[in-house]
């Protein structure tokens, strides 16, 4: 199957929030499950596509997944300091996985940082349950930042994300 990397389309905001919503829900990646809060930032692809590039894999028609490319910061950025880029929000359907979808992603948020003027590096965040999503950054080149790991739920002890850097 050919996959392109495209920008979202205005008409595929609500399909890749509900992809979105419901790989980390499938996967157990939210504490609070349907009640979650994060659940309504993972659905709204239109807020994020107003302060982001938001890509998707395309698979001859279908979209099989999609990801928010954070250029130097700005509103979406958690993590990234100067000269950084930022990976947000990796999702691939259910239906899609195994085909590519998520690496394709991947290497279409590292191209877009090496031709980001200024661009040294790409940095993201990852919780520890996802493992296949580890072992494809360490497969594309990114390494481990124990030293950035950080919790987004101070007031949850256990909740801690996993830092990635790749440098360019």
């Amino acid at each position: 199957m050919d996959i392109v990397i495209r920008p979202v389309q205005p008409g595929e905001y609500e399909e890749l929030g509900e992809i979105t919503a419901q790989a980390y829900l499938r996967d157990g990646l939210l504490d609070f499950g349907e009640s979650d809060p994060y659940l309504d930032r993972l659905r709204d692809v239109a807020k994020r596509a107003a302060a982001a590039e938001v890509l998707v894999a395309d698979g001859s028609g279908t979209v099989l997944g999609g990801v928010t490319f954070v250029p130097g910061g700005g509103p979406m950025g958690d993590m990234a300091g100067p000269g950084e880029a930022e990976i947000r929000m990796l999702a691939v359907a259910h239906a899609g996985r195994g085909r590519g979808a998520g690496e394709a992603l991947v290497r279409a948020c590292v191209d877009r940082a090496r031709a980001a003027e200024g661009c040294r590096g790409i940095v993201l965040s990852t919780r520890p349950a996802m493992r296949s999503a580890h072992r494809l950054y360490e497969r594309l080149g990114f390494t481990r930042a124990p030293e950035r790991d950080w919790n987004p739920l101070p007031d949850v002890d256990d909740f801690m994300l996993l830092a990635y850097t790749l440098t360019l």
